[in-house]
């Protein structure tokens, strides 16, 4: 009767030794009997390897490996939008086209800017000016500039500063001169009507001008071995000018009288070159230099030379407001001193429309 419990026990470890040696040869053999698709779609080259590690009588034949295809570049596979050989390409209007866009000309009043700016330099230009000289022969001078150079109207753009275009314009000033005393030693007059043209860099200018000197009565009176010339020059001049830049001017000017007296003689040349900032400068403005030269037939072809420099304020609408020193040398731009040699040195502020 002892030995029954022992059996019983050994009959129970039996059974579980059993019951666990089947369930592993189960567990070992359910790869090789399910399907690929229910191990949860693992990688078919892990599950053969797996059961060739468990199953070595099971192991299939490798499968050459396969290369993947690269598709082209992506540029490679962009359609192609050019026309058809023989096609003609019409401007879609939906693409800016790179022409250069030029502003409408129309007509106008009374316009704003010049097409054809004074020369800064020129000592007979229509501006408002005052300059204080000195020259070593007679002393201190006083000169002004009493005038103005404006348009009348215009065919172009609307920019007031840098039009293109056709203009008529009035160009006039009074130019007199005042001794040490403040008496009128002489005043010249000057009076046209200049036809200008604009575009891009370059400036043309046709004009009928009137110039006469006048001496004055004190001074006649206070100098009386100095002769009175009734200087008058009936004029047409024409003027071309050029700007490889904005700031930067070269110009040159024929003069022919038509009628002429007290001395002139029909052919006068002008030319020189202009420095000066082109865009508005606000309160501080921006540095300018100018000279210009004058050789006239009445002088055997002689004639004068002036050079301005200084500090110079531009608005808007292209006006400009300038300050500096200026050296004259030559002979004297007053008419009725015309064959008289003199050297000026001074200050001056002009102002040009």
């Amino acid at each position: 009767m002892a030995s029954c419990p022992l059996r019983r026990i050994f009959g129970m470890l039996s059974s579980c030794w059993l019951t666990w040696f089947a369930m592993t040869s189960l567990a070992h053999a359910q790869p090789e009997a399910m399907p690929i698709t229910v191990l949860e779609n693992q990688n078919s080259g892990v599950i053969q390897a797996y059961a060739t590690e468990t199953l070595p009588a099971a192991r299939p034949t490798l499968q050459p490996m396969t290369t993947l295809e690269v598709p082209p570049p992506f540029e490679d596979t962009v359609p192609s939008i050019a026309p058809p050989a023989g096609a003609i390409a019409l401007p879609n209007p939906q693409i800016p086209q790179t022409e250069d866009w030029a502003a409408p000309w129309s007509w106008q009043v009374l316009p704003d800017g010049l097409m054809y700016k004074n020369y800064l330099a020129g000592l007979e230009e229509g501006r408002l000016g005052s300059q204080l000289y000195h020259e070593k022969n007679i002393g201190w001078t006083w000169d002004g500039s009493l005038g103005a150079h404006v348009g009348v109207l215009r065919y172009g753009s609307q920019d007031p500063a840098w039009p293109d275009g056709l203009q008529l314009d009035i160009d006039g000033v009074a130019l007199p001169r005042l001794d040490s005393s403040r008496s009128i030693v002489s005043t010249d007059f000057r009076i046209g009507f200049p036809l200008t043209y604009r575009e891009g860099p370059w400036e043309f200018k046709f004009s009928y001008y009137h110039l006469s000197s006048h001496l004055g009565d004190l001074y006649m009176l206070s100098h009386p071995d100095v002769m009175r010339l009734n200087y008058v020059r009936e004029q047409l001049v024409a003027g071309v000018a050029y700007r490889p830049i904005l700031d930067l001017r070269f110009y040159a000017e024929a003069n022919w009288a038509f009628r002429e007296d007290g001395g002139s003689r029909p052919w006068e040349f002008q030319f020189g070159i202009d420095y000066s900032p082109s865009q508005p400068n606000g309160l501080w403005g921006g540095p300018f230099a100018a000279i210009n030269s004058k050789i006239e037939e009445d002088l055997n072809y002689s004639g004068n030379v002036n050079f301005e420099a200084g500090w110079q304020w531009r608005g808007l609408t292209g006006h400009t407001l300038r300050v500096g020193v200026d050296y004259f040398d030559g002979f004297s731009f007053q008419r009725q001193f015309y064959n008289v040699y003199q050297q000026f040195i001074g200050a001056g502020v002009w102002y040009d429309f």
